[in-house]
């Protein structure tokens, strides 16, 4: 095993599960921050996490659900004087671009005294493949707010090698890596890229904000569709419309572009159902 070891909160999310296997893959000693691991860590059970960062040098930091969330600032800040107390030196930390929550979850981590690098992320292109939007797009069909958005959208396998090289790498400390793809999109746009890759229709839908309220009300209660709306309302306002070089900086290369995720996601059979 390399170093100290590693914990990776939301070990079972999209860019934690893929932290993990990648860090476990190079001989680091990786261990699994969820509620089943074997040594348990829950962001809203403080109980857990002294036990859970025991021996731990190195954390990433993969807040759930959010951080416009109700206390979610306070409790950040309660986990990063524990960490300190435990004897960890290195946070690095996953955040949105743009969100006015998750900079104040930024500061709560520049200001911890421990070495930290904040990974801000574009929206993700697995969201059609492995996220919410993956049943309407089986369906032929991609709704979303924001018709005159464009959106570097990136692929988390490019975020997972930032996020690791932060975790195992010197000359990381005090950096803010704002990841992004190589070019802008609108919906429009992937909902075309989408359909090349898979071989049948995908059309964009462009909904109001209400509608997309209403529709994750239906299926997460009043309480996430509000923040995520108004995350949505926040972040749609035209203000990431811009490509950066978070990827470069971090891995002195270029990140994929959006159509080579969707075929690579079509090779793996991502949008094929089972029988």
């Amino acid at each position: 095993m390399k170093s100290k070891p590693i914990l990776v909160t939301g070990a079972t999310g999209k860019t934690g599960s893929r932290v993990l296997s990648r860090l476990r893959t190079a001989g680091f000693d990786a261990r699994s921050g969820s509620r089943k691991a074997p040594v348990p860590f829950d962001w809203d059970n403080p109980a857990t996490w002294a036990k859970a960062l025991d021996g731990i040098a190195s954390v990433y930091v993969n807040y759930h659900p959010d951080f416009a969330f109700p206390g979610a600032i306070e409790n950040l800040r309660s986990f990063t004087e524990v960490a300190g107390g435990a004897g960890v030196t290195r946070l690095v930390m996953l955040t949105g671009r743009g969100e006015h929550h998750a900079k104040l979850g930024e500061q709560v981590i520049v200001n911890s005294g421990l070495h930290y690098t904040i990974v801000r992320s574009a929206w993700f292109a697995q969201n059609f493949s492995e996220g919410s939007l993956w049943e309407p797009v089986m369906e032929g069909v991609l709704p979303m707010p924001g018709e005159n958005l464009e959106e570097p959208i990136i692929d988390i396998d490019d975020l997972a090698d930032v996020i690791v090289a932060a975790l195992t790498q010197d000359g990381h400390n005090g950096e803010t890596y704002e990841c992004t793809g190589p070019r802008l999109l609108g919906f429009a746009e992937m909902a075309d890229i989408l359909s090349g890759a898979m071989g049948r229709r995908v059309n964009y839908l462009p909904i109001s904000f209400e509608d997309f309220h209403a529709e994750l009300q239906a299926t997460s209660g009043k309480l996430f569709a509000d923040i995520v709306t108004n995350i949505a309302r926040e972040t749609f306002d035209g203000r990431n419309a811009k490509v950066e070089n978070g990827v470069v900086r971090a891995l002195g290369r270029a990140p994929k572009d959006f159509t080579e995720f969707a075929n690579a996601a079509a090779w793996a059979r991502k949008w094929t159902k089972a029988a």
